[in-house]
């Protein structure tokens, strides 16, 4: 009975090994967590969106070195995803935080910042709104100008 119960071990363990190298859920898929948080960079605590019209956004923004987002603050959660470069986010206290290609930014929410290009090579990253049909994702300090908007200028 003994040389029994050791034989079916190494058969258990193989017949359990898929299951264990799957515990996710997933077969033949890798997943790397990126971050886990329920705070913005600043520590603001997380909200999520109540609306009746949910509209989400996905944008990839691409900011050349020494280009820069303008001040600008988000009536909805925002997350985005550092795809290359650098992005120096400042906020209106002179406080300041870097994100690298990889990491996750979870935005502020209804505080003025401005995201900042200091590297030298296009910073990208891709951008979810979490919004409302009708509601602005963004909303700028000072209105762009139509010359800033089409990158005409009569200077």
């Amino acid at each position: 009975m003994k040389k029994r119960f050791i034989a079916i071990i190494p058969l258990l363990m193989f017949w359990l090994m898929p299951t264990a190298a799957n515990a996710d859920g997933y077969a033949n898929v890798k997943v790397d967590k990126l971050l886990v948080s329920s705070t913005t960079y600043t520590g603001q605590q997380l909200s999520y969106n109540k609306s009746d019209s949910p509209e989400v956004t996905a944008l990839v923004v691409h900011i050349p070195p020494g280009g820069s987002t303008g001040w600008h603050k988000h009536p909805i959660p925002v997350y985005a995803y550092m795809l290359d470069g650098e992005l120096t986010i400042g906020m209106k206290d002179g406080s300041s935080y870097l994100f690298r290609k990889g990491e996750v930014i979870l935005e502020v929410l209804n505080i003025l910042h401005n995201g900042v290009n200091k590297g030298d090579k296009e910073a990208s990253l891709m951008v979810f709104y979490s919004g409302t049909s009708g509601v602005p994702n963004v909303i700028r300090e000072e209105p762009i100008s139509a010359t800033a908007v089409s990158g005409n200028s009569k200077d």
